[in-house]
């Protein structure tokens, strides 16, 4: 059983950056894409950004530019670099990897970003 958890959430200003982190277990990690979502308030859960075992990268819209994900495979961890954080930034953000369903969720870190 694959256990994905968060951190590095929490309250920053707009203009303000924050780095996520999410640790794996398991050794499948290496050949797993991985990807990070968030949910806001009222919202359907989206995707944010993904990234492949080789390192290949996609982005929302929304954040291309401003977040940058990225993983170290040796310490089977996924980061998400946000900067320039604005208000609707503000959500639960969920760690996920793929495993051709529905895939491995983690328990969610929350952003809130004060305008």
């Amino acid at each position: 059983q694959v256990q994905l958890v968060e951190s590095g959430g929490g309250l920053v200003q707009a203009g303000g950056s924050l780095r996520l982190s999410c640790a794996a277990s398991g050794t499948i990690f290496t050949f797993r894409i991985m990807g990070w979502y968030r949910q806001a308030p009222g919202k359907q859960r989206e995707l944010v950004a993904a990234i492949s075992p080789g390192g290949s990268t996609n982005y929302a819209d929304s954040v291309t530019g401003r977040f940058i994900i990225s993983r170290d495979n040796a310490k089977r961890t996924v980061y998400l670099q946000m900067n320039s954080l604005n208000a609707e930034d503000t959500a639960v953000y969920y760690c996920n990897m793929n495993n051709g369903g529905s895939g491995y969720w983690g328990q969610g870190t929350q952003v809130t970003v004060s305008s």
